[in-house]
């Protein structure tokens, strides 16, 4: 065998047994390693997958109709992410099985499908041939054996995201708002029942940080109720927490401010993972995607409403933003990667007297406490 031929397939080898190795480190850090890592192996697959769903349903198109087709996306690059991994180790077997010399390249890339498939219907002669297609045949079930195991625990932490979701739409109606959960509890259980909802969302927002980096494809899980969306849940249990502290005239509870550090800490993790930009560190007085205007109207929908409030609305205000400004880019950024429905914002600015039920207004009832 010439010298340079020779050279030429130990570089082959060694280039096709990194690609194998490099493929299995990426299956590894998406389905074993419990913490973030932005797998750039990957990242390609995620990439052609979202532009070809987004040509499918693009944003000219009606929400209900973009819903459909993106509840789709997160499974189906699942399946594509293990196909394309598949792809690569078949790649650089195929490789390693012409270094040291089955034939044509044709011939290596078929017995390499037949081992990493195994399917058994071609084989080689050549010495270490069958270690080759062995070791092949291994990788493929446990890339296989991944995806199936991974997907236990994808579904637990979306049901356990989706609990709260749901049964935020009880408190806050659809999609949830600040306005009608503070008119709702000082309706029925009065302000100071916030203290146990806000011990909750910690626990979430603690969770939803972990899980959203460490299983990043659950960002784009969407709810099983196309006007449910964990981001806009996310921004009005935050609102809410920051128009208490703000407006609302109640005794400092410092789990308000707990909660909403913990959630603007955990789509911070999450937007980090996804490389968006943001200031970690902003002024009480940047500006933010809420102006005072807006606010003004929420103020006056919770004192027509009964709500206590704050008699310095300017104060109110610029405390207000002092707290929307640490999570607004990053929740509005998210919105918009994962296409969540319009917030509340967008929405008329109503509180809990004009959503409930005519009949049910003046009658005194009582809700359970979050479980």
């Amino acid at each position: 065998m010439p010298v340079v031929e020779a050279v030429i397939r130990i570089l082959a080898f060694a280039l096709g047994a990194t690609l194998v190795v490099l493929t299995m480190l990426s299956a590894i850090r998406a389905f074993v390693l419990p913490r973030a890592s932005n797998d750039s192996l990957a990242r390609p697959a995620f990439r052609v997958s979202r532009r070809l769903f987004d040509l499918a349903a693009p944003p000219d198109r009606p929400y209900l109709f973009r819903d459909r087709i993106l509840a789709y996306y997160a499974p189906v690059t699942l399946v594509v992410v293990l196909i394309y991994w598949i792809a690569l180790v078949a790649l650089g077997y195929s490789a390693m099985f012409w270094a040291i010399g089955v034939g044509t390249m044709a011939e290596a890339v078929n017995l390499s499908g037949s081992s990493v498939l195994t399917l058994g219907f071609a084989s080689s002669a050549v010495p270490g041939a069958s270690l080759l297609s062995f070791s092949e045949a291994i990788l493929g079930l446990i890339l296989i054996a991944l995806l199936i195991a991974y997907l236990p625990t994808i579904y637990g932490a979306f049901s356990r995201r989706e609990l709260l979701v749901d049964l935020l739409e009880v408190r806050a109606d659809t999609p949830p708002s600040a306005v009608v959960l503070l008119t709702r509890f000082e309706r029925l259980r009065g302000l100071d029942a916030l203290h146990e909802m806000w011990e909750r969302w910690e626990q979430w927002f603690s969770e939803l940080g972990e899980t959203h980096t460490a299983l990043p494809v659950l960002v784009f899980y969407r709810s099983p109720k196309p006007e449910h969306s964990w981001v806009n849940a996310a921004g009005a249990i935050m609102d809410t927490a920051a128009l208490a502290r703000s407006a609302v005239d109640l005794p400092v509870d410092i789990q308000a401010d707990l909660t909403i550090r913990a959630g603007y800490l955990a789509l911070r993790h999450i937007a980090d993972f996804f490389n968006v930009r943001y200031d970690p560190s902003p002024r009480q007085t940047d500006p933010t995607s809420i102006d005072r205007g807006r606010f003004d109207e929420v103020i006056a929908v919770l004192e027509s409403a009964g709500v206590p409030l704050k008699p310095d609305r300017d104060q109110a205000w610029r405390d207000f933003n002092g707290w929307r400004v640490n999570y607004d880019t990053v929740l509005v950024a998210l919105a918009r990667m994962t296409m969540a429905p319009p917030s509340w914002w967008d929405r008329p600015m109503v509180s809990a007297y004009a959503t409930d039920e005519p009949e049910l207004r003046d009658i005194e009832v009582s809700i359970p406490t979050e479980a």
